[in-house]
């Protein structure tokens, strides 16, 4: 365990201690851009902003949209895990870091068909457009990248690097227009999660308004299946026409893999 994830843990755990919730064996599920902390026994995971704050300088907008938007389509009968009932979901701030805290689910190891991704996101889609939308249309994906322009050099990009994203990124907004609802904002099969019960979709971090063809881009561009294969299942745009979002969406991976990459070997237990 890096100790960026030890210290994530040990917050997550003191967090729900002051709660109420007790974990004797906490267990770090994912350490990435969030460390996902399942604290055993209880059916509790905590999510802690680790590398978010690098990109996003105020993480609890981001967490606090997450737990407000999966709470509405909990309530909305949507497929999403959700937040805690065990104790406040958050967000909370404890050591410097933001929290917030989910259900513990079951997962199988199971990956969706891209027909099955394709039926999901199609049905979560319905339940996005029935809610009302606040926000910028696309803030997360144009917000990170005018933060990755402005502070990449602090990582060891280029000046030309940051000029060229910073002139994609202006070239690219008037061409982001379509009606507007709201999104996922990472609307890939890794965060579609087999469980006992069905679908269940989680991570919702990256949400936002925006045209549907953002998490259409999201899903195109995935390696964990064929994405244009789910795109067809659900008779959805051509590549070309998705060419700007598809643009966006390579820029947004990237600028995150440099964060993530760049962060790999700071704040470990001896060697992300």
């Amino acid at each position: 365990m890096t100790a960026r994830a030890a210290r994530a843990a040990a917050a997550a755990v003191a967090v729900a201690a002051a709660h109420g919730v007790r974990s004797g064996t906490p267990r770090v599920l994912h350490d990435g851009v969030n460390a996902v902390v399942h604290l055993a026994p209880a059916p509790v995971v905590a999510r802690v902003a680790t590398l978010t704050p690098l990109l996003r300088p105020d993480p609890a907008r981001p967490s606090g949209r997450e737990v407000a938007l999966a709470t509405a389509l909990v309530e909305a009968g949507a497929a999403v895990v959700p937040p805690s009932g065990l104790l406040p979901p958050g967000p909370h701030v404890h050591d410097g870091l933001t929290l917030t805290f989910w259900t513990h689910v079951e997962v199988l190891p199971r990956t969706p068909t891209p027909a099955e991704v394709a039926a999901e996101l199609v049905g979560l889609h319905r339940h996005l457009a029935a809610l009302p939308v606040s926000g910028s249309p696309l803030d997360t994906p144009l917000d990170d990248l005018a933060v990755f322009a402005e502070r990449a050099g602090d990582w060891g990009v280029e000046p030309a690097v940051r000029a060229r994203v910073a002139e994609q990124l202006d070239a690219l907004r008037p061409r982001l227009a379509g009606p507007v609802q709201v999104l996922h904002g990472d609307a890939h099969p890794g965060n579609l999660l087999a469980t006992p019960e069905g679908w269940r979709w989680t991570d919702l971090e990256d949400t936002c308004a925006g045209p549907a063809t953002w998490d259409l881009a999201c899903l195109r561009l995935t390696s964990r299946l064929d994405g244009r294969a789910a795109l067809d299942a659900m008779a959805g745009p051509s590549d070309a026409e998705l060419a700007p979002w598809l643009e966006l969406r390579r820029l947004h991976a990237q600028a995150w893999t440099t964060v993530v990459a760049g962060h790999q070997t700071r704040g470990s237990a001896g060697s992300r």
